[in-house]
């Protein structure tokens, strides 16, 4: 059977017992082939130092930060404690994607196993949401120590910062344990992703039934985790740009606005591309634009992160100073 006649099934599933249809015996593939961005040698090989790079670059950073964070008192804050957690996740994130990019990027063979591909997804998925709730605490954060200086011990004290973690990271997993599970209750008569990992919305392109339940199940989730954490930010920075207009000197305002400015960057660079990945219709989808937008918030975010929150910091620079046993001025 040829894959376009293989394609041209997809649209509704058998008459019969739908519920054996969808979960019984659910797969007809074994494994996928994640096609990755290009089929020529030397592309890839050029791609394979890139990404190299980037990734060891984003080690280096998040490690860093996350080793500052523990050695040195001065950032035992709740700010870097929640920058810490970032850190962590982006270190997570990249290495559930990206190791296995370069390994396909150097071989011939690039498949991955139907159980791999649904671990993947589900790890991805769960750091993705996670990082999503975690940017609208560090908004937070900035809300309550720009607005509230005098309260913000009491507030955002140690125990409440760890209670808020770890209500992120089982939040997190739970739901993406339900959207893995509705992406991947399809029979798969396609095993081509175009794609460089298991994302869902290329994940489902290939099943073999009528899959718009649930592609409205993830747009309903993706504005639950997306909007409604974005709105948040946004509310809060309107009361930030308020507290820092009254700022009487001039130098005061610079460095709220600079703090800002940096979260800022980060959000519009992670929300705008996964809102445009997981909110777009079905019909515009486009594979290897997908993969660009999917690099932003996968990849790019992550290496940016730690020199855009900490590292360019007076404290984040003063603390690197310290590891190096040099004075800080």
């Amino acid at each position: 059977m040829s894959k376009l006649e293989t394609r041209d099934k997809r649209q509704e599933p058998p008459v019969g017992n739908h519920e054996d249809y969808y979960w019984g015996n659910s797969t007809s593939v074994s494994e996928f082939i994640l096609l990755g961005f290009s089929s020529q040698p030397k592309t890839q090989l050029l791609l394979f130092v890139f990404f190299l790079t980037i990734y060891l670059a984003t080690l280096f950073g998040n490690s860093l930060l996350i080793a500052l964070v523990k050695t040195d008192s001065r950032l035992h804050t709740p700010t870097y404690f929640f920058l810490a957690n970032l850190s962590f996740l982006d270190i997570s994130y990249t290495t559930t994607t990206v190791p296995q990019m370069l390994v396909h990027l150097l071989s011939t063979k690039k498949s991955i196993f139907y159980a791999a591909c649904v671990a993947q997804m589900f790890i991805f998925l769960s750091l993705a949401i996670i990082e999503c709730i975690l940017y609208a605490a560090m908004a937070y954060d900035r809300y309550v120590a720009i607005c509230h200086p005098l309260r913000y011990t009491i507030i955002r004290n140690r125990s409440v910062c760890v209670k808020m973690a770890i209500s992120f990271w089982v939040s997190g997993f739970l739901l993406s344990i339900m959207n893995t599970g509705f992406t991947m209750r399809f029979p798969y008569c396609l095993n081509e992703i175009n794609h460089f990992f298991c994302e869902v919305p290329a994940i489902l392109k290939l099943a073999c039934a009528d899959t718009r339940l649930t592609e409205q199940v993830t747009l309903l989730m993706a504005v639950i985790l997306l909007v409604t954490p974005l709105s948040l930010i946004l509310i809060s920075y309107v009361f930030i740009l308020e507290a820092i207009l009254r700022i009487s000197s001039a130098e005061g305002r610079f460095k709220a606005f600079s703090t800002c400015t940096s979260h800022i960057t980060v959000v519009t660079l992670f929300y705008g591309a996964a809102m445009f990945m997981y909110m777009r219709p079905a019909s515009s989808y486009s594979p290897e634009r997908d993969k660009m937008f999917s690099l932003l918030y996968n990849v790019v975010s992550a290496l940016l992160n730690p020199l855009i929150y900490s590292l360019r910091n007076k404290e984040g620079k003063g603390a690197v100073l310290k590891m190096m046993g040099k004075t800080d001025h």
